[in-house]
């Protein structure tokens, strides 16, 4: 009572429990509760209001003590002898029937059984544990429970009856023969008996249930703890057939190696490589076990062959450890070439991991080319670029083609450089036009490289139908350019004439090829084809370089010496634009058409300043606001008359030039305050004017106001 008071004290106190005392204390319990309820109320109602550390401070490991201290002994009953044969028969009637009501309550417990059969067998009456494991048997569940057939027949073993052990452990395996664990424990009973025959024939007839590979190793120790060679042979045959398995090969070989029999283990991994090396996927570890037991065997070349047959045969993602092995067993006893040979394959399995994972990187596919033409074997460099050029891009489109087209490039190039198949060369030439969707997109470069290969094989007549076909189905510049080049290296004007009439009728606003072709008849000295080409080309409603044909022109026209035709050609020009530069060309010419005479000099500078006077009129009244122009126009012009000397007037100049101003303007920001910027302005002699009479009439306005408002 006491105890219980401060264990309910200590816990009101601390705010864990909430009790109702009726509950706790029933009216039969004699003692006052006044006193407990009033220190529970005054429990509740002080809080510590000092919480410094106590002086003496007491541990954990004092309150355990204390407490197992003061701990009542525990109550055990008596011990009880029996010295009456009544008692004892007492005793186990009173057993019997605990036993047989926990029996009749849970009898699908087996702990019960065990321990009714195992005290039964304690009190030496192994008759009546016999009925009680059969009973127990009798019950389904527990007759396919191991437990119960284990105890039953360790019984009858303790016990010497060895015929009623036999007859257990037939039944047992009978009804449960998936259970190693009894098939173990009857052939051990037979073998420590000394019953081997018994042994092996109850291991034949555990193998006509065919178990697990534990099984069979079983049997195969069994036969050679009593060095029966033959029979683990045999036994080892019965065991790859039922279980045809990478490791039962291994150590059916392993065994005969052990035994000596070098042949027979041989012939044990052909066997296994026959069966498995197509199919199974643990053929790495056979192909391993393989060449490592011929490299014991000293036979290095057998096992340099195994290597190579196990990597051309297993797929490459499962190679890594055949791979290293290799490189190994190569490093040490292959020579040079063959270590070579060996760091390419590791390298191969590599690119073969990526291609696999990415087969339209075609960047990993010329490294992996570039691998195999090191190597030169032709069969497996023509084996890698089928299979690359096999990754026929997704769409058609040129950005995906860009990459892949090179692949048939190299190809061909390996073909015709390499190989020195011409015929092959030509193939793969055909083969990749006919794959290039033309009616989208096409390769100049792989029409010219077809046509060129034609050419260095003497067929002239072939080269011109493949780029005639180019120029039929995929015109490009860069094919006719080419195509006009080599009739132009043979000689054939008038191929080369009919090309660049093709050419401009593709493509009839490209100045390159107008001025190419009047340069080929100026070339063949026909003056009047060239400036006829001209003509035609300056006439075309769209150029897209006009520029330069107008300069080709006029170059022609001054080198053949015709001024007039020149003068004339800067007319038209200006008819069309009245651009600074043509202006200031213009004048050049002029300056430029000088002769030896002084007169014929004076009249090519006067002529010179005309085009700078219409120049710089036109600049001053059509287009007022090109300032900076007309000031460049004026400074070409100071640079003529100064390069003329004596002839040259350079105040005619001088007064027209203008002055410079710096001055700020002011740029709007989107996303902050204006900000200003410095530039030139050009202020001209008559603006200067315009600007002083400005100043005169206000000067006059304002004396008219004043006088106005002293009236």
């Amino acid at each position: 009572e006491k105890t219980f008071y401060v264990m309910l004290h200590k816990a009101s106190s601390s705010g864990k429990i909430k009790i109702k005392l009726s509950r706790i204390f029933p009216s039969s319990l004699q003692f006052n509760t006044i006193p407990l309820m009033a220190s529970l109320s005054l429990a509740r109602a002080m809080r510590v209001k000092n919480k410094t550390p106590a002086p003496i401070q007491i541990t954990a490991e004092q309150i355990l003590r204390e407490a197992r201290e003061r701990q009542e002994a525990e109550i055990r009953l008596p011990k009880q002898k029996i010295t009456d044969p009544t008692e004892v028969a007492d005793y186990r009637l009173r057993k019997r029937k605990e036993f047989e009501g926990l029996i009749s309550r849970v009898g699908w417990n087996k702990s019960v059984w065990v321990k009714y059969a195992e005290w039964e067998e304690s009190q030496k009456d192994l008759k009546r544990a016999r009925s009680i494991w059969e009973r127990a048997l009798g019950i389904d569940a527990l007759n396919r429970d191991q437990t119960i057939w284990l105890k039953y027949v360790d019984m009858e073993m303790k016990n010497k009856f060895v015929n009623h052990a036999r007859n257990l452990w037939d039944r047992a395996v009978i009804r449960l023969p998936r259970v190693d664990q009894l098939w173990y424990k009857y052939i051990h009973m037979e073998e420590m008996l000394g019953n081997v025959a018994g042994a092996r024939q109850i291991f034949e007839r555990w193998m006509g249930w065919m178990p697990d590979q534990q099984g069979w190793l079983s049997y195969i120790k069994f036969e050679l703890r009593y060095n029966e060679i033959e029979r683990a042979r045999e036994v080892f045959e019965r065991f790859v057939e039922c279980h045809p398995k990478v490791s039962a090969w291994i150590r059916f070989s392993k065994f005969e190696m052990k035994n000596g029999e070098i042949g027979r283990a041989r012939n044990c991994y052909e066997r296994a490589v026959d069966k498995l090396a197509d199919d199974d996927e643990e053929a790495e570890q056979l192909f391993l076990a393989f060449a490592e037991f011929e490299d014991k065997c000293k036979e290095t070349d057998r096992a340099r062959c195994i290597y190579k047959f196990a990597l051309d045969r297993i797929p490459k993602g499962r190679a890594e450890d055949l791979y290293s092995k290799f490189v190994a067993f190569e490093k040490q006893y292959g020579d040079r070439e063959g270590i070579e040979d060996a760091i390419v394959g590791k390298r191969r399995f590599q690119y073969e991991d990526q291609v696999k994972m990415n087969p339209r990187n075609y960047d990993t596919w010329f490294d992996y080319i570039r691998l195999e033409e090191s190597v030169g074997n032709k069969e497996r460099i023509r084996e890698v670029y089928e299979r690359a050029i096999a990754n026929v891009p997704p769409a058609e489109e040129k950005r995906y083609w860009q990459r892949y087209i090179y692949l048939w490039i190299n190809y061909a190039l390996y073909e015709e450089i390499d190989a020195q198949d011409m015929e092959r060369t030509r193939h793969v030439y055909r083969e990749c036009l006919k794959l290039i969707p033309h009616h989208k997109f096409s390769f100049a470069k792989i029409w010219l490289l077809a046509a060129l290969f034609e050419i260095r094989q003497l067929r002239l007549k072939e080269a011109r139908l493949l780029l005639g076909e180019a120029i039929g189905r995929a015109p490009k510049d860069k094919i006719f350019k080419k195509y006009i080049e080599i009739e132009l290296q043979f000689g054939n004007i008038d191929r080369c004439r009919k090309l660049y009439e093709k050419y401009l009728e593709w493509s009839p606003e490209n100045c390159y090829a107008w001025r190419k072709f009047a340069g080929l008849e100026r070339s063949l000295y026909e003056t009047e084809r060239a400036r006829a080409v001209f003509e035609l080309a300056i006439d075309q409603p769209a150029l897209d370089t006009p520029e330069l044909l107008w300069k080709a022109y006029i170059d022609f026209e001054i080198s053949e010496g015709e001024f007039e035709r020149t003068r004339a050609l800067y007319e038209r020009l200006l008819n069309r634009t009245k651009h600074l530069k043509v202006w200031i060309s213009y004048a050049k010419f002029e300056a430029s058409a000088m002769e030896s005479d002084v007169e014929q000099k004076k009249k090519c500078l006067q002529n010179a300043r005309d085009v700078f006077e219409r120049a710089s009129s036109y600049l001053r009244i059509s287009a007022p606001e090109l300032k900076k122009e007309r000031g460049m126009l004026l400074e070409e012009w100071l640079n003529m008359e100064n390069s003329f000397g004596e002839l040259g007037d350079v105040n005619l100049v001088y007064a027209k030039l203008p002055k410079k101003l710096t001055k700020r303007r002011q740029i709007d920001m989107e996303d902050g305050p204006a900000v200003y910027e410095e530039y030139i302005d050009y202020l001209f002699p008559e603006e200067m004017q315009v600007n002083n009479l400005n100043i005169l009439a206000s000067a006059y306005k304002w004396k008219k106001q004043r006088v106005a408002s002293e009236e």
